[in-house]
């Protein structure tokens, strides 16, 4: 059975289930889960073209938030989360609302590769089928590609319910540094340089 075949009528119909992080579930996911996993899917890039008028924006000054751009030779890393029993019901009715209604992420099933390089022993080494919300073309607050300069001043001047659009940002580069150090992410720090060079003149203005 599929990840995304999983629900119906709301109700869970599996026991165990791994979702893929790459946005701010990374760093809080706000769901219970048995375990989590450091690794990456293939055939994706993550971008910063998807807006956000509810967490990190507003209608006026939407924030901009990652999603996912199908590309052959690439990957993307992230984590995955194992939810069981309970877990993947309770899971899935916050996601679907976090992700979904306020997000316009619709759900993908892909192939998730754990990271060879973790020392735990206790970590999985099979790449397993995952859950992962995609923001596409077609959803309303998409916005599409621009240079990293205009990404990063939009996200520098924008604020939603959850916080900062900049925090939104700083915390994802910070877990590519921190969790990914052999990995190069051109797209994300380019966009954190812009951004933070655009913030000590926010702060001259104050």
């Amino acid at each position: 059975m599929k990840p995304q075949d999983i629900v119906s009528g709301g109700k869970a119909t599996v026991t165990s289930l791994w979702i893929f992080g790459y946005g701010s579930l990374v760093w809080k996911p706000d769901f219970k889960y048995r375990r989590s996993q450091v690794g990456f899917i293939r055939g994706f890039k993550r971008r910063f073209w998807h807006g956000d008028n509810f967490h990190r924006g507003n209608d006026d000054l939407p924030g901009r938030v990652v999603t996912l751009i199908e590309d052959d030779d690439a990957t993307t890393w992230g984590v995955a989360f194992e939810v069981t029993g309970s877990q993947v019901e309770e899971s899935l009715k916050y996601l679907n609302v976090r992700e979904g209604v306020r997000g316009g992420y619709l759900t993908k099933a892909v192939e998730f590769f754990p990271d060879g390089g973790d020392d735990d022993k206790e970590a999985m080494t099979a790449p397993v089928q995952a859950l992962v919300y995609i923001a596409t073309a077609d959803a309303p607050l998409f916005l599409g590609p621009a240079s990293p300069e205009l990404i990063g001043a939009q996200i520098a001047v924008c604020r939603g319910k959850t916080g900062h659009n900049l925090e939104y940002l700083l915390r994802l580069a910070d877990f590519m540094r921190q969790s990914c150090p052999r990995v190069d992410d051109p797209h994300l720090f380019a966009i954190e340089a812009a951004a933070l060079a655009v913030v000590p003149y926010l702060l001259a203005v104050q």
